[in-house]
């Protein structure tokens, strides 16, 4: 898995993304949490899934915590699509455009720092 790859799984994403931010190798983040290189490498790859208690035990190890709430359900996502199916073929791909054209941008701006 390369730095940059879609994660397989939230678990692994969030292992990986603490590793990185602690500046931490697997050997390193695996010794201060108490398990073995190999079981944090399948973790990161999605090969195995951690426990909840064991997440928090490797994040912790790279100087992190996982907070956990609930939140109520947003619509949001729904209520757009529903709109979204309510607008003329042309429109809605002319939209769909404009966010492409929006993301990519984004994109190029954190690439270049900005």
């Amino acid at each position: 898995m390369g730095k940059y790859d879609a994660a397989p799984t939230l678990a692994a994403a969030l292992l990986r993304m603490a590793r990185d931010k602690a500046q931490l190798t697997q050997a390193q983040l695996a010794a201060q949490a108490g398990v073995s290189q190999q079981a944090v490498s399948a973790y990161e790859t999605g090969r195995k899934e951690p426990t909840l208690p064991t997440l928090q035990t490797l994040l912790a190890a790279a100087g992190f915590e996982m907070r956990i709430h609930l939140e109520p359900t947003d619509y949001h996502d729904a209520a757009l699509e529903a709109f979204m199916a309510t607008l003329p073929p042309n429109l809605q791909a002319d939209l769909a455009e404009q966010s492409r054209s929006r993301a990519a941008a984004a994109r190029l701006n954190r690439i270049r720092g900005r």
